[in-house]
């Protein structure tokens, strides 16, 4: 059987999709005549009140749309906006007009932590393209929340430098905005502009309602081309578009000689200077640099279940270097996944758009070189070390080119490299596209080639291939979107040695074919249920030995009601194999969570079946059970925490016992600092008398961290942090293993 990719599957699924592009005729984007927004020459002062006179002559909406659940329905609150402008800054103000003052959600809190409270934002499209959106969020209190969505991929974590001030009244609540220009990126052009505008409020009771600009169709797949649109914006300056953020940062790590009774030893000791800089080379394209830069992730990860796993885990990036600008990386292979970039010593990049041409591209110098080792059925993490046994150093490099197509489509390429010690790289090219030749329907694909070659130790104890060897990954979806109706066809072929070492690929040489089909009703607020989903989903993968990987046939049902309630009930049932085994699959999920209280949030997840014990390669009864609770004490105090229970029996008996614990507990002083303590407990309890290879049939581990941060801007920050590690196994009882001190300063200054 060859091990190329599939064409004839590839051609079969564009032909597949081909006739129904074309059933509707209707364009994409909605005409609308602009609103002139007014041009101010003096500044207005941003303090939640909203009585300046610059107010008076600003243009002027009122929110006339439940979009959310209701569908486009009169919403239960009135809400006004003002909109006007001066050659540095956007000034935005909301008027939240509630008749029941004491139950507004708003909470003393970090910034992009507001997503339950009430809350008003902007949405700015400002290439009038319906592709990028800036978007701007503020509670009652003034906390700021910020990001950029886009077409493709919906929302992900930006941080602007901006002012806002909320102030809570008789009459509900007051917002003001100043987002300066600096800030945005857009039209370079001389003259006046059309940007497209939504503005929302989210009013959250016992229904969260979603409140908008404009009524939504829900038969067009592309939201911002539904848009108002400003027109404007002719003296908007984006001033000498230079940032520099240096910072001091200071660390203490040290950890056991040997455990568990060894003495500590340094691991790390030091304080050193470190430099960001960012230049609006134009003011849409953006070059960031870091020179002895921290990348330190102050936000810990969640932890996850890392026992009984066929594939690697994957972890979200939170580190602001890398986390701006990743949209215009993301995709469905993941060809980009930063946190392969484990513990870089130096980064550039250079992101941004420029009329219908997008780009991203970063290079990174990497102290360790971390892979995963992936095939159909597993994968495995290996680092690379030298002779010396000392860790190979690489540079990682990463380029992301978009072009615009039309009125919402797109297509694209992908170029990475990974270069380290005297044998190791790893490349990738790939092109993608997506077109949406109308309201109902997207296609949407990617082909991705890779070479890859690893030093002979990899290559001898790992079963790699010897010297440089090519492989290659093609992803094609159709969706067809209706009010009530999607409709998806997938197909997906990832050759054998397909490696993506700058991305994220942990299974390979597989082949997968997926139609899923969503029904879904609607209901206005005061119904006993607002929606109800039904999903049926079939999906078959083989391996590139046409041997079966998994089958399985998948029905979900989700209701959302009253107290903002959630229930999702899920059956699947099918075949799978591993490593020549076949079993049969068959698993109930049941996920639920509400508000009891504007402060409280309390749920579960669930599941029970049929699962694969991996260690033994053979069939088990898995059980697990999620429960979680976040409480918000007050303004001020937050507590939040869950609990995984894990229990896995085979023939002969109970397996294992894992028990998972995150607790959270946050205390904001005012909208700048915080107190943060966060405690992870694992206990995970092996029956050893059936395993096949000896294991200790214990294993305990705590991990805790305290944070304090004081925070006036997204770069202009102050953290002081300690965190440390404890171990214990059946003869040996929890003890510390390791411990660091962090402190960090920085300072953001815009020019």
């Amino acid at each position: 059987m060859t091990k190329k990719l599939n064409w004839l599957s590839v051609v079969l699924f564009l032909l597949l999709i081909a006739p129904p592009m074309y059933l509707s005729a209707s364009t994409v984007e909605v005409a609308k005549t602009p609103h002139k927004i007014p041009e101010v020459k003096s500044s207005v002062k941003i303090d939640g009140v909203l009585e300046e006179k610059e107010w008076e002559g600003a243009l002027f909406f009122n929110l006339n749309y439940e979009i959310d659940p209701g569908d486009n329905i009169a919403p239960p609150v009135k809400t006004e906006v003002y909109l006007l402008y001066n050659e540095k800054n956007l000034y935005v103000g909301f008027k939240a007009y509630d008749p029941k003052i004491n139950e507004i959600r708003a909470r003393v809190t970090d910034r992009d932590n507001i997503t339950i409270d009430d809350h008003v934002g902007i949405v700015l499209d400002t290439f009038n393209d319906s592709r990028l959106t800036h978007e701007f969020w503020v509670n009652p209190l003034g906390i700021q929340m910020d990001n950029i969505s886009t077409l493709s991929q919906g929302a992900s974590e930006w941080d602007a430098i901006w002012n806002s001030a909320g102030r809570i009244t008789k009459d509900g609540y007051f917002v003001e905005m100043a987002i300066p220009f600096t800030s945005l990126r857009f039209q370079g052009k001389k003259g006046e502009q059309i940007w497209g505008i939504d503005a929302v409020r989210y009013y959250p009771r016992s229904v969260a309602h979603t409140i908008g600009l404009f009524a939504r169709d829900r038969n067009n797949n592309c939201y911002m081309c539904q848009s108002e649109k400003l027109e404007g914006f002719s003296g908007a300056k984006p001033g000498r578009n230079l940032e520099f953020d240096p910072t001091l940062v200071g660390i203490i790590a040290q950890e056991r000689e040997s455990f568990p009774d060894g003495k500590y030893i340094d691991l790390k000791k030091k304080i050193e200077p470190g430099l960001t800089a960012r230049w609006s080379v134009t003011p849409n394209l953006t070059l960031n640099a870091a020179v002895n830069p921290d990348f330190s992730q102050v936000e810990a990860d969640d932890a996850q279940l890392d026992i009984n796993t066929q594939f690697a885990l994957f972890y979200p990036e939170r580190r602001p270097f890398f986390t701006e600008g990743m949209n215009i990386f993301e995709s469905r292979f993941f060809p980009v996944y930063t946190r392969s970039v484990a513990d870089p010593e130096w980064g550039i990049k250079l992101t941004g758009k420029e009329k219908k041409h997008t780009i991203a591209f970063f290079s990174a110098r990497d102290k360790v070189t971390n892979l995963i080792i992936p095939s159909s059925e597993n994968s495995s993490y290996i680092s690379l070390v030298d002779p010396k046994g000392e860790s190979v150093k690489n540079f990682s490099t990463a380029l992301r080119y978009r072009q615009d197509v039309g009125k919402a489509s797109n297509f694209g390429f992908f170029v990475t490299d990974r270069e380290g010690g005297e044998k190791y790289f790893n490349r990738l090219v790939g092109v993608d596209a997506e077109i949406r030749p109308n309201r109902r329907n997207l296609v949407a694909f990617q082909y991705l080639a890779t070479q890859t070659r690893y030093p002979e130790y990899v290559s001898k104890y790992y079963g790699q291939p010897y010297g440089k060897f090519n492989g290659g990954a093609f992803d094609g979806i159709y969706t067809y979107t209706t009010r009530s109706v999607i409709f998806n066809a997938h197909y997906q072929d990832v050759s054998p040695n397909y490696r993506s070492d700058v991305g994220f690929a942990d299974q390979t040489g597989t082949r997968l074919y997926e139609v899923s089909g969503r029904y879904l009703w609607r209901k206005r607020p005061g119904f006993w249920y607002t929606r109800i989903a039904v999903t049926s989903a079939f999906s078959y993968m083989t391996d590139y030995d046409s041997e079966l990987l998994n089958k399985t046939l998948q029905t979900t049902v989700t209701y959302n009601g009253p107290s903002q309630s959630y229930v999702a009930m899920q059956y699947t049932f099918g075949k799978f194999s591993y490593y020549g085994n076949r079993f049969d699959r068959s698993m109930f999920v049941l996920n639920s969570q509400f508000r009891p209280s504007g402060s409280v949030l309390v749920g579960f997840q669930s599941s029970y079946g049929k699962a694969l014990d991996v260690a033994n390669v053979r069939l088990g009864d898995r059980l697990r059970f999620n429960p979680f609770i976040q409480y918000n004490i007050g303004r001020h105090l937050y507590v939040g925490g869950d609990h995984l229970f894990e229990r896995f029996k085979v023939d002969g008996g109970r397996l294992y016992t894992a028990n998972l614990t995150n607790l959270r507990i946050v205390y904001q002083f005012n909208r700048r600092a915080f107190l943060r303590a966060i405690i992870q407990y694992a206990n995970y309890d092996y029956n050893t008398k059936l395993y096949s290879t000896p294991r200790d049939p214990e294993y305990k581990h705590v991990f805790s961290q305290i944070l304090f941060s004081y925070k006036i801007n997204p770069q202009t920050v102050l953290f002081l942090g300690y965190s440390d590690d404890y171990y214990g196994f059946s003869t040996i009882p929890l003890k510390q293993n390791n411990r660091t001190f962090f402190m960090k300063i920085g300072y953001a200054l815009v020019l």
